[in-house]
């Protein structure tokens, strides 16, 4: 809903922000307005100067430490470690920056190259933990089974990304895992706590729930999920079944409202940097790394982020992810309120240009959605595009 450009957000939007200003009524001809922000957003100019620095100043490799040495002929070596070392430190800020922004620890942020990734990584780690607890040979006391033979199962919903809907219709059709897509509710678009502790099973490992949806800009019950699931647990741990884990695709909530992973009460949880301003890489929440949630790598190499996700780290790109999160954290509710305030201007226009001919479609009375997000209909016989651009003078 806002010009594209590489001047700062609040630049950017600043028109956007005034409804019935003179310059949104009679926008030049030449004005292009980018309105695909769910999609993909420009990078924030502090977060391409984070990157350009980076680039710059911190090129040298953050595990490969060099010692500084003394002799001249150890200057080069020197400064080579010396950058690595910066290297290191922007990772250690931008991973904070991250925890800071959800509610979380440092120790509990992994980085990925991006979302799918993420989910990915998530429903490979859940199918590989239930089967390492369901192993076939060991003490049977400690491996609590509750059906031979049993495939891991996973509860969703119809309505998720398809790097988590494709991957779960694999494991399916390799007979690997069995899935339960839960439908939406159509009176609050919502997937329903109720119908997801419905599905859930002996042999379920894992509850994916995103936390706003893409197109609508519903805002998932998470919260109300997880309690149940936490409920369900201590019931599954009195009869010898282990714990049912929580994953949340954060991807469209993250910079357009506060998110809080103590809040959500989830296990796991996707962070998507090109979502609120940053470079296209991501980041993995895990609650309790390694000790309280199980993470299983599907790469190996060489042991970088606690071998949990080797490969050399991309420091510039992780340098970006930190800046956004950072402003992200620092601004939040400003930028939630200038969205909303854009949004609202929005769907009052279409209502006034079209009346009765327009439905919003994620107006769901008593339902929160994203405060950028506008899902609407043009309804009328042989509608045509050029009646609806010649009507719509925003």
């Amino acid at each position: 809903m806002e010009a594209a450009g590489p001047r700062s957000r609040d630049a950017r939007g600043r028109a956007a922000n005034q409804p019935g200003s003179r310059a949104e009524k009679s926008p030049p001809e030449s004005r292009k307005v980018y309105m695909d922000y769910n999609a993909t957003t420009p990078l924030e100019p502090e977060v391409i100067q984070a990157m350009t620095e980076a680039m710059q100043e911190a090129w040298g490799n953050p595990s490969s430490p060099y010692p500084a040495g003394s002799s001249r002929r150890h200057t080069q070596i020197r400064d080579v470690g010396d950058r690595g070392r910066k290297a290191k430190e922007i990772i250690n800020a931008a991973r904070e920056n991250l925890a800071k922004m959800i509610g979380g620890r440092p120790q509990d942020m992994i980085f990925t190259s991006g979302g799918t990734e993420s989910n990915n990584l998530v429903i490979h780690s859940v199918v590989k933990h239930f089967h390492k607890i369901h192993a076939a040979v060991g003490d049977t006391a400690e491996r609590p089974s509750p059906v031979e033979g049993a495939l891991p199962h996973i509860v969703t919903c119809t309505v998720e990304h398809d790097s988590i809907r494709l991957p779960l219709e694999h494991l399916v059709e390799e007979q690997v895992a069995e899935v339960t897509f839960v439908p939406v509710s159509k009176v609050n678009g919502q997937v329903e706590a109720e119908d997801i502790l419905a599905a859930v099973r002996p042999t379920t490992c894992l509850v994916t729930i995103m936390l706003a949806n893409n197109e609508t800009g519903v805002i998932m019950p998470v919260p109300e999920i997880s309690r149940r699931v936490r409920a369900l647990n201590q019931q599954r741990a009195a009869g010898g079944l282990p714990g049912v884990l929580v994953h949340t695709d954060a991807a469209q909530a993250l910079g357009k409202r506060r998110v809080d992973v103590r809040d959500l009460g989830v296990d796991f949880l996707t962070v998507v940097g090109h979502k609120f301003y940053g470079p296209r890489i991501g980041a993995l929440y895990v609650r309790g790394l390694g000790e309280l949630t199980p993470l299983y790598p599907m790469l190996f190499g060489g042991g970088q982020e606690r071998n949990f996700r080797p490969g050399t780290e991309n420091t510039p790109m992780i340098a970006g992810l930190g800046k956004a999160a950072e402003l992200v954290a620092e601004k939040c509710e400003a930028y939630e309120a200038h969205m909303q305030a854009v949004r609202d201007y929005l769907e009052e226009r279409l209502a006034a240009e079209f009346g009765e001919r327009v439905h919003l479609n994620s107006q769901f009375p008593g339902t929160e959605r994203l405060p950028n997000t506008c899902n609407f209909s043009i309804q009328g016989p042989r509608l045509q595009e050029e009646e609806v651009v010649a009507s719509w003078s925003l």
